[in-house]
């Protein structure tokens, strides 16, 4: 990967701490204006996102490390490490959502300027739409897990806090406080979810997960309309390790061909691989043709 585009993801990710701490900031003081425990609750999840922003910087800078003796393949699956903490966090404070809302319940709490606070919080609402609709897609373009899981759990965090707001106008006009600690409830179940979300798709990557079949389908039709002169390609393999993607297969040829003839095919193959996807890497097993299965993908 390009050094630019290391240092670019490291600058989101260092961004992406101070848009957390300033959306805490934000929803704390709606949370002192209005004593609400549904505010609360958005608050603490805000707190979420500040630890899993830290966790994701320290992954987008390891995972940029070059390959080296110890790790071959490079350090790109340190990024499912920083989902997998975020996921957990995301489940922590759900938990402790839950406690605060179950009190809220047994004790029912009067809101004081409601509407002022929810106003407050509704700024702290957009800049997380803002800034998580940025990062999942900067996560996409640089095939970074850990920043694409930051923008999805921020965009979590936009979708309960609309139902919060949404609960306090309704609290605020009927005069029925049990509203509020229901709505905490919600947020906890809410981002609950999207925990369970982060840490199944994380763990998937750390189990070598194939690309996905539209993908592959690429690859295929990248393969068969690359080796001419080739008699078929079999035992194709794919897998993801964060922002990398690995690709193997057999190439069988005709027993005749030299094998400086046979190596301009598997350039050929390598070159239109790399140019279609980032960070790819392909290893290619060169066959006599008397190894062919009449099986997988076809020369065209």
């Amino acid at each position: 990967m390009p050094e630019n585009s290391a240092n670019l993801a490291k600058r989101i990710a260092a961004m992406s701490i101070g848009v957390a701490v300033a959306v805490l900031a934000i929803k704390y003081v709606a949370y002192e204006l209005t004593g609400s425990v549904a505010l609360f609750s958005d608050a603490l999840e805000s707190i979420v996102n500040v630890v899993a922003g830290a966790v994701a910087l320290w992954a987008v800078t390891v995972s940029y490390k070059p390959a080296d003796s110890d790790h071959p393949f490079g350090h790109t699956k340190a990024e499912y490490f920083s989902a997998v903490v975020e996921g957990v966090l995301i489940v922590v404070a759900a938990l402790l959502i839950l406690k605060e809302a179950w009190d809220a319940f047994l004790v029912p709490r009067t809101l004081e300027t409601p509407l002022l606070g929810i106003a407050v919080n509704g700024i702290a609402t957009v800049i997380n739409f803002a800034w998580g609709w940025f990062l999942i897609r900067r996560g996409r373009t640089h095939r970074s897990p850990a920043l694409a899981a930051d923008g999805r759990h921020m965009m979590a965090d936009v979708v309960t806090s609309v139902g919060v707001l949404i609960g306090l106008v309704v609290a605020t006009w009927t005069g029925w406080e049990v509203l509020d600690p229901a709505m905490a409830a919600l947020v906890a179940l809410n981002i609950l979810r999207e925990g369970y979300k982060v840490v199944t798709s994380s763990l998937s990557g750390l189990m070598d997960q194939a690309i996905d079949s539209q993908e592959e389908a690429q690859v295929r039709d990248l393969i068969s309309s690359n080796a001419d002169g080739a008699i078929e390609v079999h035992d194709l393999k794919t897998r993801l390790a964060g922002r990398a993607m690995f690709i193997e297969f057999h190439l069988v040829v005709p027993g005749e061909m030299s094998v400086g003839a046979a190596h301009d095919i598997c350039d050929r193959i390598e070159d239109a691989l790399q140019e279609a996807f980032v960070g790819v890497r392909v290893s290619i097993h060169v066959e006599p043709e008397g190894e062919a299965k009449q099986t997988g993908v076809p020369v065209l």
